[in-house]
């Protein structure tokens, strides 16, 4: 497909060259651009169609060489990418040497934060702010430009929260864009969408018309507000929100205006990009703009996989049946047996499954929007009133609530159930996404129980297990993946601190967390294959370690190794030399295998995998990389030639 004027774009500078008039037939060469892509690769479709106009615009006005854009949701980025002259990586969305699917300043300057997160660019926009004004990079008569822009709901995010009551207080321009879109990833929640909607409704331009001047009169300013407003432009001062509730942070409000209008866009950026003090402009934009399948469900498309579009049809790419469907079928299975179970969310229910559960059971599953700590802290209430929540986040996103855990659940006591999706790495999102620390950062908490699923059995099994584990709070991680064959359909239930043997063997024991044993499985086929006798373990749990199996193993001189899709940083391989140690066991034949101490960036699951070493090839090679070395054998020999080691 050609792009006669996206072609030509090799940054901003090309873009401000292009007249008014083309600037529409600019924005469906970008939508096209973006659809195709997506429905090739997957990735985020509906919240980049959103945006088009409102980053074409804000890019003619603004000059983000040295201006500051900052990204809240970085899903919304992809635009802001094709105009700053990256349409040649497009070809490799979230592919490895491709575009990333969010901010990347390794691909360009014009990307100032890797950001994967909600509720972010506030704050740090304030910080630039503020930075740009002490080293003099700013002044009213010239200097850098700040813009944040914040959408698909994560304006409820408490960190955003924090940094509009703090953005209040600058003497110096600095613009939030609002992208009101009705939506987050799913439908929005809580009482901030409920008012955006009632606010949306209420508002005309007549009514901004008559009451600029009242509005004005309860701004906080140094200079009168006659001055103020006589230095607005025209639309700014049509546009000014009557009673919109950031005015009460110290915030200029203009709109809700359309985010769709680029020449009105364009004239509102010019009249206020220079105005000295914070403003924020509420944007009305619709998600999926461009075409009919998008916006009749920006749901389904927010992040879609591979697509193919016949005529009005359009077939989502199927795949295996994933951890997350297999989680809400049996999560429907422990609610409908027992009626204390709750299920909670936070602005993730179809990507944690837990939508089905909020259909299902209305009364006890609950979404709160992109608000992770009020999640966490939510369940605590729930289990303190003697309810079992289970707190179902990605792995990610956890990181998010770190007090929550500690404060409310940990230290009270409490037996919250922590579900941790896309534990591990995550494919295509890359950095900013994968789930590496959990076991790290839970495993500090005393009473903390840490378990994981290789498969579908056992992690209902574990579903079963924290369901009635009603001592203190427990975690289960499990990735994002199609569960495999079941190795053992009749899996032995989950018994505290216990693995569970796979296979047999004489010559090593790999003790695997999780889904990881689906590969060490693999690995020891090509082993057996080549001499090798290594025996595979389920380990289960990360705390508390199965120190009597470890023991055993060490007391019959078998090496050990850990593998694990977590960091080798304070992961399940230090659990397990952690434990060795209390109890005084020699710990020279444990050797462990998990994520290297480095970022793994975007790409393909698999690839991924591979680069750290621990898919089934990897983990053979480990296996053999110590076996031969201690059998004295250079590595790649045969184990005919290697003495077997017994226990």
């Amino acid at each position: 497909m050609s792009y006669e004027l996206l072609s030509t774009i090799r940054g901003p500078r090309d873009l401000k060259q292009l007249p008014r008039e083309k600037l529409p037939t600019l924005a469906q060469e970008i939508r096209n651009a973006i659809c195709d892509q997506v429905s090739k690769t997957g990735g985020h479709l509906a919240p980049n169609l959103g945006v088009v106009e409102l980053t074409i615009a804000m890019h003619y006005v603004f000059d983000f060489s040295q201006d500051r854009l900052l990204f809240d949701v970085g899903h919304q980025c992809y635009p802001h990418k094709l105009l700053t002259g990256r349409l040649g990586l497009l070809g490799k969305l979230r592919q490895r040497d491709g575009m990333a699917g969010f901010p990347e300043p390794r691909e360009s300057d014009f990307d100032l934060f890797s950001v994967g997160h909600a509720g972010t660019a506030i704050s740090t926009a304030v910080g630039m702010a503020r930075g740009d004004q002490l080293v003099g990079e700013y002044t009213p008569d010239h200097g850098r430009r700040v813009v944040s822009l914040i959408g698909d709901s994560s304006i409820v995010n408490g960190v955003a929260m924090e940094g509009l009551n703090n953005a209040g207080t600058l003497k110096r321009q600095f613009l939030v864009v609002l992208n009101d879109n009705g939506m987050s990833i799913n439908e929005p929640q809580g009482a901030v969408a409920g008012y955006f909607d009632r606010f949306r409704a209420s508002q005309t331009y007549k009514e901004f018309k008559t009451t600029a001047h009242r509005v004005l009169k309860h701004l906080p300013g140094g200079e009168t507000l006659e001055e103020i407003y006589h230095r607005m432009g025209e639309m700014t001062k049509a546009a000014l929100a009557r009673e919109h509730m950031f005015e009460h942070f110290g915030l200029l409000c203009v709109g809700p205006v359309d985010g769709h209008d680029l020449p009105s866009l364009i004239d509102m950026f010019e009249e206020i990009k220079d105005l000295d003090r914070p403003m924020l402009l509420h944007v009305k934009t619709i998600k999926g703009k461009g075409f009919d399948f998008s916006t009749g469900d920006p749901t389904t498309f927010h992040s879609p996989k591979p697509f193919k579009i016949d005529g009005c049809r359009v077939e989502v790419q199927k795949g295996g049946r994933a951890f997350t469907s297999a989680y809400a079928d049996l999560m429907t299975e422990v609610m409908t047996k027992d009626e204390k179970v709750t299920a909670v969310t936070a602005g993730m229910p179809d990507g944690t499954g837990v939508v089905k559960l909020m259909q299902q059971f209305p009364d006890r599953a609950f979404d709160v929007g992109i608000a992770e700590s009020h999640a966490v802290d939510m369940c605590a209430g729930m289990a303190k009133s003697g309810m079992k929540p289970f707190a179902t986040i990605y792995s990610t996103f956890l990181q998010r609530a770190f007090d929550q855990v500690f404060q409310e659940v940990a230290l009270q006591k409490l037996p919250v159930r922590f579900c941790l999706d896309r534990a591990g790495l995550v494919g295509g999102d890359g950095a900013v996404h994968h789930g590496f620390a959990d076991i790290n950062f839970l495993r500090v908490f005393p009473g903390m129980v840490l378990t994981a699923a290789m498969d579908e059995p056992t992690l209902a099994a574990a579903l079963e297990f924290m369901r009635t584990h009603d001592v203190g709070p427990s975690a289960l991680r499990y990735p994002r993946d199609s569960v495999p064959t079941p190795i053992q359909p009749d899996t032995p239930a989950f018994e505290l601190g216990k693995a569970n043997r796979l296979a047999e063997g004489s010559d090593l024991a790999i003790l695997a967390y999780g889904f990881p044993a689906n590969h060490a499985l693999a690995a020891r086929e090509e082993l057996a294959e080549q001499g090798y006798s290594v025996a595979v373990y389920d380990a289960r749990f990360a705390k508390p370690v199965d120190i009597d199996l470890v023991g055993k193993l060490i007391k019959a001189g078998v090496p050990i190794l850990t593998v694990e899709d977590h960091s080798v940083v304070g992961g399940f391989g230090t659990c397990v030399l952690e434990a060795c140690h209390e109890v005084g066991l020699d710990t020279r034949g444990v050797h462990r295998l998990g994520l290297p101490d480095d970022w793994i960036y975007q790409g393909g699951r698999g690839e991924q995998l591979a680069e750290a070493g621990i898919d089934a090839t990897g983990i053979a090679r480990r296996v053999r990389e110590l076996l031969d070395e201690k059998a004295g054998t250079p590595t790649g020999n045969s184990k005919a030639t290697v003495g077997a080691v017994r226990r």
